[in-house]
């Protein structure tokens, strides 16, 4: 008898232990980002620059440094933004949360591949190692994500970064 209700209480608790972590990775780590905005690196000036997008909606989490996405609608047409602004070749959108319906990540990455959607640098080491992406179609809706940069990538495998990558902040 003993062993059913040892048996019993391993199988609640590691449902309940399941269940915990489906929602903190789900839902529990993110939050909407009020008063964001999305910028673009100026071809011209190297800096990140703020263009007009309306009904954006964005989450973060504090948890990890590329879990930031956006979407938007946006007025630019594609060719002028290739004039303008500095393109990336990142083309692998990063998958949202289910529940943030609007960021569909392999039909944008399928856009990007069909040359519906392009791929610019919104901001250089957003948090170290950490790039932000924006994708535009040419149906004026829009994309952001982060993605891990060159320094990123090495710092995180354990590769030796090297003098092209800025100081990491201390802890």
């Amino acid at each position: 008898m003993s062993g059913k209700v040892v048996g019993i209480v391993i199988l609640v608790s590691a449902l309940v232990a399941g269940a915990a972590l489906y929602y903190l990775q789900v839902y529990g780590f993110y939050h909407e980002v009020p008063g964001a905005k999305v910028e673009l690196v100026s071809l011209t000036s190297q800096e990140a620059e703020e263009i007009a997008a309306s009904n954006l909606r964005a989450i973060d989490a504090d948890s990890s440094p590329i879990r930031f996405r956006a979407c938007f609608e946006h007025d630019i047409s594609l060719a002028m933004a290739t004039e303008t602004y500095e393109m990336t070749n990142h083309t692998d959108p990063r998958n949202a949360p289910g529940w943030f319906d609007c960021f569909d990540a392999p039909a944008i990455g399928a856009e990007i591949e069909a040359g519906t959607a392009l791929t610019f640098l919104g901001g250089k080491n957003v948090h170290y190692g950490v790039d932000r992406i924006v994708a535009l179609t040419d149906d004026g809706r829009g994309y952001v994500w982060h993605e891990l940069n060159d320094c990123g990538e090495k710092s995180y495998d354990g590769t030796v970064v090297g003098e092209a990558c800025p100081e990491q902040p201390a802890n």
